[in-house]
């Protein structure tokens, strides 16, 4: 029986844990920052602070020692929000060891140093005379409700390491959830981490009045401009047509579950991203913080990103969301390819 150990207890994490203990082969060490969410499930079976009455199986353990999440465990799934990775995975490096599988399922860029989180997950085990860690990035179309619920739902796990990728494409899948394998990382972490600033900006549309055809003109500019960035990194074109690119950019950008289109809408309603972020009750968009870190790593590659700029300009310097369409409407026109 494998030993699992998820770290972060949010709506994915949660999620996560549930579909991985209803198949009866693994032990799930589930860990929460908060010591409500812990005792919440173990009283009631449920997260109801973040994915509220889905219930959790008996072979889920909550806890909020990581040390004790960690122990034995044969595969680490990080799935706390990205600008707390770093934090985390230093806390949990004395508790790690060469054995462990790591899988990232977080979907979003470290602002300072721009890096995807494989490879802050990779740098802090391996510094300090560390050990290399094999790891693998879960990414793909997955709202936590409707993959702990049972709805039929398909994922990419990417790695460089193919026997890793394959390993957690067997532990992981089942009836009603499926891994495909893929090996370009690069394109896995950044469709991931790029589609939530697209979805804020869908959000925007919606939240403005305007009907589909906005919507749809920036789910394909939008894919567009996020290729640009993945092949400027080294990824490939021809994932941006998989799950973790067009599948996940289509259901965050038109979704109703989706956090970073609510903010979006939001912000289109003429509400201040502060007042936002303080009614979702501890709920992460990663769009808001991978915005900055998007518009610098193209910077860093030459790459045109107007949406991803767009958004920064509305996030970070008060630009009207109305003014920011304005602005993307009326550039200079071009050729599509």
């Amino acid at each position: 029986m494998s030993k699992i150990a998820i770290i972060g207890a949010g709506a994915w994490g949660t999620g996560l844990s549930i579909i991985l203990g209803r198949q009866g082969s693994h032990q799930i060490q589930l860990w929460a920052r908060e010591e409500e969410v812990r005792d919440c499930i173990k009283t009631t079976r449920t997260n109801q602070l973040f994915l509220p009455q889905q219930v959790i199986p008996p072979s889920v353990t909550a806890t909020t020692s990581l040390k004790d999440a960690l122990q034995e465990a044969n595969i680490v799934v990080s799935v706390m929000p990205s600008q707390h990775c770093r934090s985390l995975f230093q806390e949990m490096r004395p508790h790690l060891n060469p054995r462990m599988l790591f899988v990232s399922a977080t979907k979003g860029l470290e602002k300072e140093t721009l890096l995807r989180m494989t490879e802050v997950i990779a740098a802090v085990i391996s510094s300090e005379n560390g050990f290399r860690p094999r790891v693998s990035a879960l990414s793909g179309p997955s709202f936590a409700l409707e993959a702990a619920r049972g709805d039929p739902t398909a994922l990419t796990i990417a790695s460089v390491d193919r026997d890793l990728a394959h390993a957690v494409q067997e532990k992981f899948s089942d009836p009603r959830f499926r891994l495909y394998t893929n090996h370009d990382v690069i394109g896995v972490e950044l469709g991931g981490a790029l589609k939530n600033i697209v979805a804020m900006a869908a959000g925007v549309c919606s939240g403005l009045g305007f009907g589909h055809n906005s919507v749809a003109a920036l789910i394909t500019r939008g894919l567009a401009e996020i290729t640009r960035l993945v092949i400027a990194c080294g990824g490939r074109q021809e994932t941006m047509a998989g799950l973790a690119g067009l599948g996940d950019l289509v259901l965050t950008c038109t979704g109703e579950l989706s956090r970073n289109r609510s903010v979006g809408m939001e912000l289109g309603r003429g509400r201040k991203l502060p007042e936002i972020i303080a009614s979702m009750h501890g709920m992460v968009a990663e769009g808001i913080s991978t915005t900055q870190a998007a518009v610098g790593l193209a910077k860093a590659h030459a790459v045109e990103m107007p949406i991803a700029e767009q958004m920064h300009a509305v996030l970070d310097a008060g630009k009207s969301p109305t003014a920011a369409i304005n602005d993307l409407m009326s550039r200079t026109v071009k050729s599509e390819n």
